[in-house]
């Protein structure tokens, strides 16, 4: 099944455009999540996907691949995409950690910046059981500072060295650490995505989520983060994308 070339309607372009986000309802049918979560229920443990269940899983390349997300980061892209990284983001309830407010760029430096994601909700998700928020407009201020996330009551609290490499082939080291944005909280929006429906957001947007407060319902999200093929993604754990050309 090719990809679609113009699964986004106009007006959701230029929302996308403005506000440097746009949540899109219906990007999977109901038997395509379904049939993600029974695959995700039974597969092994075993071997920990990291971030590159598109190379290793056929269900994780499936979504990654599918026309109306990858044919969307097409449209937003203005040319062909290529993955990145993809991951599942199975939070909880009764305080599943949430992701701080950062910006992308922070973890995935690249050149010419085109970095964008797709974050696909796999059970329905609101505030009240950690969905995803975002700051409208952050995407045209540049990267801002962040420091090390503190609350580990909210959010995951880490730091990893990363190798980096150019298209010069220099190589150095960085530390990457749960990027904290600090941000006015009346500028978060808090967003509510039903199942199946998904946001599409640039690498400069700021957006995270908090703790998973709900007694009894999960939020499992899965994101695929995108560039435009021929960008340089300069960390060497995700610098071989995989262009996204059919299913």
């Amino acid at each position: 099944m090719p990809l679609s070339n113009r699964p986004l309607t106009p007006a959701q372009v230029r929302y996308y455009e403005e506000f440097g986000y746009v949540a899109v309802e219906g990007l999977l049918a109901e038997e395509e999540v379904a049939a993600f979560l029974r695959h995700e229920a039974e597969r092994p443990k075993d071997t920990p996907y990291n971030l590159h269940g598109h190379c290793l899983d056929e269900r994780y390349r499936y979504l990654a691949a599918h026309p109306a997300v990858a044919g969307g980061a097409q449209q937003l892209l203005q040319g062909p995409p290529a993955v990145v990284q993809t991951m599942l983001l199975d939070k909880s309830p009764a305080g599943g950690q949430g992701i701080a407010l950062h910006q992308d760029c922070h973890y995935l430096p690249n050149e010419p910046n085109t970095l964008m994601a797709c974050w696909l909700a796999l059970t329905e998700t609101d505030r009240g059981n950690g969905g995803l928020c975002v700051v409208p407009g952050s995407h045209r201020l540049g990267l801002q500072a962040a420091h090390k996330a503190k609350d580990p009551g909210e959010h995951a609290v880490w730091e990893n060295r990363h190798a980096m490499r150019d298209r010069q082939g220099r190589e150095w080291q960085e530390t990457l650490v749960s990027f904290e944005i600090d941000v006015d909280p009346e500028r978060i929006r808090y967003l509510t995505v039903p199942r199946g429906g998904g946001v599409f957001f640039t690498g400069m947007t700021i957006h995270g989520s908090y703790a998973n407060r709900s007694e009894n319902r999960p939020r499992i999200a899965f994101a695929v983060h995108y560039v435009h093929r021929g960008t340089w993604v300069l960390r060497e754990d995700v610098q071989d994308t995989m262009p996204v050309l059919s299913l």
